[in-house]
């Protein structure tokens, strides 16, 4: 027996973690005491992972589906052998357009997976690169695009030494933090209060991190029109910082006369923020000597997505809180991050526009939500062949049922994954992948992301169970049989060319012994390698707070400066303004949450976490009794596009006209073992399929705010004696 030293990828703290092995299996995950930022903190999850490492439901070899429709076994050679052969004769036929690859956020969680699929996709010169992104967080990255030049640059709120955080969308209580890493977050929000300062929640649910600190109940998809009120009321009342804004950014005037059309008194219909609660608000943000504005989640999938994130940078901006201690940083990693991004050509925005909807790519990819459109509509570029790594479209994209049916048109479907899910069930050949626990890591994505600069390395805990693959190795010997050369960065593609295949720990040595904390020879003292990390489990903290006062250097616009005012923002302001009136007949809002015990589909198959769960709508109790609704009876949630079924949780933590369901279910069968009605309902059913839907700067899926209706489920029986068709309410309740 033996103690382990690593840190979770399920989500951005990435807390440490001390696993127990005994004769190579996994047997206990616990919190890292030694973990100089988690310090003996980890959530359920995180510990739960044992169970999906160990579950006998996990795909441990290669599948190839059979003529009636099972799976049976077979080797890596067979498998990738027929799957490179398939490809190429796409590729001979119609071109390396043809081929498409979506993948999931795992993915984002190792420091290859995301580079060799790039790579992969770059040497087929296919644009048909899609991901979780669309439904998650690629509207922050168009923001930063249009604000910086660099979709990269993505502030972070300076949670350790703000005297207010205002947050909008964002229930770090339970996601531990998005698109920033603060382990022990709670913490660090309560010392917000703690120091006499002030954390504001602006949600339509008051959610655990709300009921912790300050509610303002705010209406679904109504952000943007609270921000819009906010700048004016900033530069109405004399509350801008001009002289920081002069120094700092272009298109100011613009975006102040932009904004005289919005004052709280016109935006509170749309924002649910009564006037004085919003000038209140514009004037405690001015006054604090340090404040930030931070949206996630909740804030990227509405209609208007871009234009919210860009927003929530334009007011940290206009009251002098862009880059500047206590307001929104930028994070330094380790690694020279922004040469990274530029010789890997992943930093992009608008570089090219999808066949379907002429949407911008967004760091190199298009929206999931055309794929089926892509799959199904003729001419040049059709995409023919998909494969899908650590993710599950057929129950994260919108329009469940049109996806389903492309599918099937495809000519080869393949899926990395550690289960058959929904869309695994559909492929061709479902190859094993390793989880975390099985591979070494490094965070590559998130080390910019850390408040406090950090950076670890871990080797495997176990070798891969059965014949599980890292995806990077799977994706290296597709190239090597298909004949192309791969290669995500300058160095790599060089290595290729020689006909060199360097091992992703040279390509991590080399970036840390070239970046900003390291140095090129390995030589300068505390210099930063591979082997330095080796020797550090717990990993290194670099500095106590990130470094202000460098985002003009990082701008990549040609003037150095932020930009207020570009047209791309100019149009989403006047779609805003001019966007009609939703269906009376859909009189209630949808908003997603997400729960304690919960993160996408593929945690459901830990028992500990899923005990006693139960997938439930949580509604108001003044729309329960106006719609005939009881608690934990059978509701029916219908908007534009479908329906769904599920159990009623009536609770006073959403306001009226809400309605919250928790994302990531709707799955069931396959190797999908979740002990209640069904594994629950895809509430992406909701969604509208449609490219003309989805939102247009970063063609996000709208995912909040949907207009819905809610009834109970009524059970149709015929009468004999009349012939009519009656119906009465279904009030069994699940239990």
């Amino acid at each position: 027996m033996g103690e382990v030293v690593t840190y979770c990828r399920i989500c951005e703290p990435l807390c440490g973690l001390t696993a127990t092995v005994e004769d190579g299996v996994v047997t206990a995950i616990r919190a890292d005491r030694a973990h100089p930022l988690s310090r003996g903190f980890a959530c359920p999850k995180g510990i739960a992972m044992t169970e999906v490492q160990n579950d006998p439901d996990r795909v441990v070899q290669p599948l190839r589906r059979t003529p009636d429709g099972e799976f049976e076994p077979v080797t890596w050679d067979e498998a990738l052998g027929d799957i490179a052969r398939r490809l190429n004769a796409l590729r001979r036929e119609h071109g390396g357009d043809a081929i498409g690859w979506y993948f999931g956020n795992p993915a984002t969680f190792s420091y290859t997976h995301p580079l060799w699929l790039n790579g992969f996709m770059r040497a087929l010169g296919s644009p048909h690169l899609y991901s979780a992104g669309s439904q998650d967080t690629n509207s922050r990255f168009a923001a930063s695009a249009l604000l910086y030049g660099a979709p990269h640059l993505v502030p972070l709120p300076d949670i350790e030494r703000t005297d207010f955080l205002l947050m909008l969308g964002a229930n770090p209580l339970v996601s531990h933090g998005s698109l920033v890493s603060v382990p022990r977050i709670r913490e660090s929000l309560k010392g917000v209060v703690g120091r006499g300062g002030r954390v504001v929640v602006g949600d339509p649910r008051r959610t655990e991190t709300a009921r912790a600190f300050e509610h303002l109940p705010i209406a679904p998809d109504g952000d943007a029109w609270l921000l819009l009120s906010l700048l004016n009321v900033l530069f109405e009342d004399g509350l801008a910082d001009i002289d920081t804004c002069a120094g700092q950014t272009r298109g100011l005037a613009t975006l102040r006369a932009l904004v005289r059309g919005f004052p709280p008194e016109r935006t509170r219909a749309h924002s649910g923020v009564a006037p004085d609660a919003a000038r209140s608000l514009a004037h405690d943000l001015a006054a604090a000597p340090h404040a930030v504005v931070y949206g996630r989640t909740g804030t990227c999938l509405g209609a208007h997505a871009t234009l919210v994130a860009f927003l929530i940078d334009a007011v940290n901006a206009v009251t002098g809180n862009l880059d500047r201690p206590g307001g929104a940083i930028f994070g330094e990693s380790p690694l020279p991050v922004d040469e990274i991004v530029r010789l890997s050509g992943l930093g992009t925005y608008g570089r090219t526009r999808s066949r379907i909807g002429g949407f911008p790519d967004v760091l190199g990819t298009f929206p999931a939500g055309i794929m089926a459109d892509e799959i199904t509509t003729p001419g040049p570029g059709r995409m023919r062949a998909l494969i899908v790594s650590a993710g599950n479209p057929l129950l994260s994209v919108p329009g469940a049922t049109a996806l389903d049916a492309a599918l099937d048109e495809l000519d080869l479907l393949v899926c990395i994954d550690l289960y058959v899910t929904e869309t695994g069930r559909k492929a061709d050949y479902v190859l094993p992948a390793t989880t975390f626990l099985e591979r070494e890591d490094l965070p590559l994505p998130f080390l910019q992301n850390y408040l406090t600069p950090y950076v670890t390395w871990t080797e495997a805990v176990v070798p891969p169970r059965g014949e599980a693959r890292q995806e990077w190795e799977v994706i290296d010997e597709l190239a090597t049989r298909m004949g192309i050369g791969i290669g995500a960065l300058g160095p790599q593609r060089l290595a290729h060319r020689l006909g060199l295949r360097p091992s992703p720990r040279l390509m991590v040595d080399a970036l840390l012994r070239t970046g900003p904390r390291g140095d090129r020879f390995g030589l300068r003292p505390g210099g930063l390698s591979l082997r330095k990390l080796q020797k550090n489990p717990h990993g290194i903290v670099l500095a106590d707070h990130q470094p202000t006062g460098r985002l003009r250097r990082r701008i990549t616009h040609s003037d150095r400066r932020v930009h207020l005012a570009p047209d791309v923002i100019l149009a989403e302001i006047e779609h805003l303004r001019t966007t009609p009136p939703t269906p009376s007949h859909l009189p209630l809002r949808l908003i997603g949450l997400r729960e304690p015990r919960s993160h996408n589909s593929w945690m459901h198959n830990a028992p500990s976490l899923m005990r006693a769960r139960t997938h439930t709508a949580r509604i108001h109790p003044q729309d329960a009794a106006r719609y005939g609704l009881e608690d934990g009876a059978l509701c029916e949630i219908t908007s534009a596009h479908g329906t769904i079924r599920l159990p009623v949780a009536i609770t006073d933590e959403v306001t009226p006209g809400v309605v919250a369901v928790p994302h990531g279910w709707g799955h069931g069968g396959g190797g999908w073992r979740v002990a209640n009605a069904g594994g629950g309902a895809n509430v992406n059913v909701l969604a509208s399929p449609k490219p003309d839907d989805l939102e247009k700067p970063a063609g996000m899926a709208r995912l909040n705010g949907i207009p819905v209706k809610v009834g109970p489920v009524v059970r149709e029986s015929n009468t004999e004696d009349t012939g009519e068709r009656t119906g009465r309410p279904i009030t069994d309740t699940v239990n």
